[in-house]
């Protein structure tokens, strides 16, 4: 999200969000979510406002059944 943000301001090539959601997908969605949060990046998404807590809490339930098998 920051290297994002930041070439947003720039006005260089950005991140596309398909790669931002094949890194969420691939157990990084509370990451994304916090930097998403911190640089105040992608916030106005609602795909992206709701979709990532709603992604992190079945990753962590994920998890959490893989650990207790």
């Amino acid at each position: 999200m920051m290297i994002d943000k930041k070439r947003a301001i720039k006005h260089q090539y950005r991140i596309s969000e398909r790669t931002l959601w094949i890194t969420a997908i691939l157990f990084g969605a509370l990451g994304l979510f916090i930097g998403m949060k911190n640089f105040r990046h992608k916030t106005k998404h609602a795909l992206f406002k709701y979709g990532l807590p709603i992604l992190s809490v079945l990753e962590l339930g994920i998890v959490l059944y893989v650990l207790n098998v």
